[in-house]
């Protein structure tokens, strides 16, 4: 069943938290929407612009469709990630999204407060939910590049002033995290002086994490091994982080990365490891089988196993 995001977050807060998956491919959606059913979780399946442009907003959208209709039992919602207007007025036209962000966080707050609220004038009567965001968030995410020297962290003050001006669902604040797989590469983890702050201005007020996957230095260290040479100085987002920052609001973790090391290093394994193989959906049934345990272990780290029947 496809439910509005804010439906999803209403029921979390405080308790638990609903990944918020970027997917790009078939492969990707058919090993989500089977973990899902198989663990009874809610989840947010997300499509950046970028992925939007790669497949075609018509042709991702029909392999999200068909999920559904394969596994009939999943709670979810369709988010588009760091839209600009162009993609939200596609989005919210189109009837298929119950969730959107406008990516306005570049700007002046005043003209990211009209922005939001613009998007949100289009979203809230079709009961799409509308999530925004406030602060600069340091990395690479598609074609998204911040210099991480120029990274701010979200003032709580700000967030209360923007939140009451905009009646946005949801937003997305800079504590720590960064888009990419060198989170954290200067040693420095959340910021939960902000969170906490942030709580106490709005509570019961859902709070979203970018950048989030964890980066599993095993996988890193297998895809170098297989000729990938990624840095050797990654550190994502630690479980303990995660779950102590779902009791202070946040509800919504997008995880993009570790989906990204998983196909990058089971592809690289497969045609080193089989000389002269050349059909690509051997190892793509791989991806699928090994990503249904990734996602069974997120969803164990953000306490949604079984929070299906909460939403039927």
């Amino acid at each position: 069943m496809k439910v509005p995001a804010k439906y999803l977050f209403e029921k979390a807060y405080g308790k638990f938290c609903i990944p918020a998956i970027n997917i790009s491919n078939p492969e990707q959606v058919h090993g989500l929407f089977s973990a899902a059913q198989k663990f009874k979780a809610p989840f947010i399946l997300q499509t950046t612009p970028a992925a939007r442009e790669y497949a075609h907003p018509k042709m991702l959208l029909n392999y999200i469709s068909a999920a559904a209709e394969i596994y009939p039992d999943v709670i979810y919602a369709v988010h588009v990630d760091h839209g600009f207007e162009s993609h939200l007025h596609d989005a919210i036209s189109s009837g298929a999204y119950t969730s959107v962000m406008i990516d306005a966080s570049h700007d002046s707050i005043e003209k990211n407060i009209e922005r939001t609220k613009a998007i949100i004038t289009l979203a809230h009567p079709k009961n799409i939910s509308v999530e925004a965001e406030l602060g600069v968030l340091s990395g690479v995410e598609d074609d998204l590049d911040i210099d991480e020297a120029n990274a701010l962290y979200t003032n709580p003050s700000d967030v209360e002033y923007f939140v009451k001006s905009t009646n946005c669902d949801s937003l997305a604040v800079a504590v720590g995290t960064s888009h990419g797989a060198y989170k954290f590469s200067s040693g420095k983890g959340l910021r939960f002086d902000l969170l906490e702050e942030i709580q106490n201005r709005l509570p019961n007020f859902p709070i979203v994490l970018h950048g989030a996957s964890t980066v599993d230095l095993e996988e890193v260290r297998r895809i170098n091994e297989a000729g990938g040479g990624l840095q050797n100085n990654v550190k994502g987002v630690s479980e303990e982080e995660v779950k102590r920052a779902i009791t202070y609001g946040v509800c919504k973790l997008n995880i993009a990365t570790d989906l990204r090391l998983l196909w990058l290093r089971i592809f690289r394994e497969f045609f080193r490891d089989h000389n002269g193989e050349w059909d690509h959906l051997k190892p793509g049934k791989q991806y699928m089988q090994e990503l249904e345990y990734l996602l069974e272990q997120k969803f164990k780290m953000l306490g949604n196993i079984g929070k299906a029947h909460l939403y039927k």
